[in-house]
């Protein structure tokens, strides 16, 4: 994948701290489920219309491509120039607070020339025609630098991703605009509430009139904010001025779009990797991943009963080149079982996901802890 890009997502679902005898939809089916919590950016908190006709999955992939189709720069078929800051805030629950500076060149047929820098860490990267080259500080890519680059250049799965799944619709208002928020599910069987939003469902809302994307939310406790005063443009193509990311109801990284300059003209040379960045194994940048984890605690094997209660907990980090989980944090810090998802989810060895022969690689990870205990 090219500069830390999305092209879709793969879902997991492993055991927990001890082995269950029942499968997750059998649990859904029984348990009580508590809600996703309450977040002023949490915009589906109503009845939800479930899109299984053709026509109404069809309005619902359309509005989301034209959506994903602004932020496709490299479909202007021109050369820009892209500078953005932002700042991480996150109080040293990830790696590198503070400022940060990145900068994007582009020329159709030579590629992406990239640098991004903070306190204590710098980069070089190059995605020519055909390879990645980079030259970093460390071993590891940021979550919160990779997290910018995705967030502004292709947040929104994919269609094929999304027409494959459960897709489901809420419409809202958000700063004075109507917004339709589409829920989509890894698969068409996921068991979701009726009112409101799953716990493994992406949320997209987009604005109704003008098709751009306002809030992005992968898990719940995770949002982020698209905010298009005085936007960018390139083309067809409109850039957000300022991107939020709150977690837990607090903004830990702010975005800022400084400049996006078309028709820009650059040295050859940038394109060129140098000796260093061929000799280096910097971990290529790939697609985020979902796992759900069932935790049954002290009640061991057995059916599940209207009287036991699913609480969940979503933990977000980052998967390195070695498949550790690192920079790993709670959505949900001030729930009973934060830790102990915390804890589990460190202890998973994600070596598998890395395919036998393939370049180091690295990618987000949303583990979704379910905590099975009697209410």
């Amino acid at each position: 994948m090219t500069s830390g890009l999305r092209q879709g997502m793969l879902w997991l679902t492993v055991g927990g701290l001890a082995l269950t005898a029942f499968g997750q939809n059998a649990l859904q089916n029984t348990l009580m489920i508590a809600p996703v919590p309450a977040d002023p950016l949490e915009l589906v908190t109503g009845q939800v219309q479930a899109a299984r006709t053709p026509a109404s999955r069809a309005e619902a992939l359309q509005l989301l491509a034209r959506a994903r189709s602004s932020y496709q720069l490299r479909n202007a078929q021109q050369a820009w120039d892209l500078k953005v800051r932002f700042t991480v805030d996150s109080h040293g629950e990830t790696n590198y607070d503070g400022a940060w500076q990145m900068e994007d060149r582009y020329v159709p047929g030579q590629g992406l020339h990239w640098t991004a820098k903070s306190a204590g860490y710098a980069i070089t990267g190059i995605f020519a025609p055909k390879a990645i080259y980079s030259e970093p500080t460390t071993a590891a890519i940021p979550l919160r630098l990779q997290e910018a680059r995705s967030m502004l250049y292709n947040p929104l799965p994919s269609v094929d991703y999304a027409g494959s799944g459960s897709i489901r619709t809420f419409v809202a208002s958000f700063h004075g605009s109507s917004v339709t928020c589409l829920l989509l599910a890894h698969s068409r069987n996921v068991q979701n509430p009726a009112v409101g939003r799953g716990w493994e469902e992406n949320e997209e809302c987009i604005d109704t009139q003008s098709g751009l994307l306002q809030i992005h939310s992968e898990a719940p406790g995770h949002y982020v904010v698209y905010d298009y005063s005085n936007a960018a443009r390139l083309g067809d193509h409109l850039v957000p001025r300022s991107i939020t990311v709150t977690e837990g109801g607090r903004a830990v990284s702010k975005i800022q779009v400084e400049s996006l300059e078309g028709q820009a003209s650059f040295e050859a040379s940038l394109f060129v990797p140098t000796e260093r960045m061929k000799a280096a194994q910097a971990p290529v940048m790939t697609s985020m991943k979902k796992i759900t984890r069932i935790v049954t605690g002290n009640q061991g094997e057995g059916p599940a009963t209207s009287a036991m209660t699913e609480r969940t907990v979503c933990v977000f980090g980052m998967v390195n080149s070695a498949g550790q989980l690192v920079e790993a944090h709670s959505l949900q810090p001030s729930d009973s079982n934060s830790q102990a998802a915390l804890k589990d989810a460190r202890a998973i060895d994600f070596s598998a996901m890395t395919p036998a022969g393939a370049p180091p690689q690295q990618h987000f990870v949303f583990v979704i802890e379910k905590f099975i205990s009697p209410e």
